[in-house]
């Protein structure tokens, strides 16, 4: 006799519900973590930092839900980013899921394929703001986080992803 589980019972989907909760709650309260430590804990990047959690604790439909919600949830309780800042952010996260997805495919291993995503996705994001800022679609400098605190944060990001799937996959050789 087999058990039936409930869909919305099963290890996996609770885990995404939390992470998911977990995200929103933490885009929430970035500038009051912000504030009460007296760091600008925006500067480490708290939405890929989720999606990298997404990437790493879920599944890729989520990574997408994860990539496609933060910002504009963060953007209808607070007014930032701005609407159009919103939506290449929006635009960069799930370019960043895809290109991960993509590049783990081709290439079967996980760091460059994170890291690269990050960059890539980076680079799009710079690209398409440089063109909005000479449109005048935005009005503020390109560059807002220094260079060397992405690079920091993309390593660290790539890092954890890499160590957990390396872990990871151990532990199911050992099964």
């Amino acid at each position: 006799m087999r058990a039936y589980t409930h869909p919305l019972l099963q290890k996996s989907t609770i885990i995404s519900v939390l992470i998911d909760i977990g995200a929103l709650a933490f885009i929430y309260l970035v500038p009051t973590i912000s504030h009460i430590i007296n760091l600008p804990v925006y500067l480490i990047e708290p939405m890929r930092l989720m999606l990298i959690f997404a990437l790493v604790h879920t599944n890729k439909k989520n990574a997408y839900l994860i990539a496609l919600t933060m910002p504009l949830f963060s953007f209808l309780i607070s007014g930032h980013p701005l609407l159009p800042k919103m939506i290449l952010i929006t635009f960069e996260l799930s370019l960043n899921v895809f290109l991960f997805y993509f590049l783990v495919n081709k290439i079967k291993r996980t760091f460059p394929s994170i890291l690269l995503s990050i960059v890539l996705s980076k680079v799009v994001y710079y690209l398409i703001k440089f063109i909005m800022i000479k449109m005048t679609i935005l009005n503020s400098g390109l560059i807002s986080t220094p260079i060397y605190i992405q690079i920091i944060t993309t390593l660290v990001f790539s890092s954890y992803l890499f160590i957990f799937f390396k872990n990871h996959q151990k532990l199911s050789k050992q099964n």
